[in-house]
């Protein structure tokens, strides 16, 4: 009864463990800058007012889903994805460990070129 107790205690905290001990993986087109909070759906980042999409989300620093109302009145360092059309739909809130690394470097595809076709034989030569 009691190795029951011992393995089940175990299985919790290693669980637990693992929980605490995460990373936050940034997509390769990530920007780095420092937001203030405006009226939604307006946004400040690096002093230019930008607007954020409908479906927008704000994840603070310990990776939790924030609203704009309660970020009022500070700035933040932050890391942001945007559109094509220039609107900004995803905001990380960083800690001060991620603030000071480096922003990841966008993965670039290497295409390899086609080979060259050779030159046609003609019969009549």
């Amino acid at each position: 009864m009691w190795t029951q107790r011992f393995l089940i205690s175990c299985a919790f905290a290693v669980t637990a463990m693992s929980a605490h001990a995460f990373e936050r993986q940034f997509p390769p087109t990530v920007k780095r800058g420092v937001m203030t909070p405006a009226v939604s759906p307006a946004i400040i980042i690096n002093d230019k007012t930008r607007t954020m999409t409908a479906g927008a989300r704000i994840w603070n620093q310990d990776n939790t889903i924030e609203m704009p109302a309660a970020l009022r009145g500070s700035k933040f360092a932050v890391n942001y994805t945007e559109i094509e059309s220039g609107e900004i739909d995803r905001v990380w809130i960083l800690t001060a460990d991620e603030a000071k690394l480096a922003l990841p470097k966008p993965l670039v595809p290497v295409v390899p070129l086609p080979a060259p076709l050779p030159a046609p034989v003609s019969k009549f030569q």
